[in-house]
């Protein structure tokens, strides 16, 4: 869901309580709000624990992984796909991503913005494949 949109809502959970069941009800709304952004937190912190179980930049597959991925997922949704992090290839503020395989094969992602944008798969003594 879009950040914006997101915080959008809890606006108007606010507003919704306020009118509907007053002070009372903005305590409740903001409780809410508490509670997903601890939820997202914890799905967070989860993510970056499994992750910290592999080595930088490895993944199992990078064929099963260039097939699971697609346009718009976070990195909060690749990371669990692939189990580490990417390594960062050339400049951080590129946003752009290596994964490798124990083949030789892998798939480079490209981020903006925190979405993928697209990624290539590169394999081993093969032509790179645009995706």
């Amino acid at each position: 869901m879009n950040s914006r949109l997101e915080w959008i809502l809890v606006g108007a959970g606010l507003v919704a309580g306020y009118f509907a069941y007053g002070w009372r009800g903005v305590a409740l709304a903001l409780s809410v709000t508490a509670f997903w952004l601890m939820l997202q937190f914890t799905r967070a912190l989860r993510t970056m624990r499994l992750a910290s179980a592999a080595p930088v930049g490895h993944v199992d597959s990078a064929v099963m992984l260039q097939a699971q991925l697609h346009a718009g997922m976070t990195m909060l949704q690749v990371i669990p796909l692939t189990r580490s992090l990417g390594q960062v290839i050339g400049d951080p503020a590129t946003e752009t991503y290596r994964w490798t395989d124990a083949g030789g094969s892998s798939v480079q992602a490209v981020f903006g913005a925190g979405r993928l944008k697209h990624w290539t798969l590169e394999r081993e003594n093969m032509q790179a494949t645009e995706t």
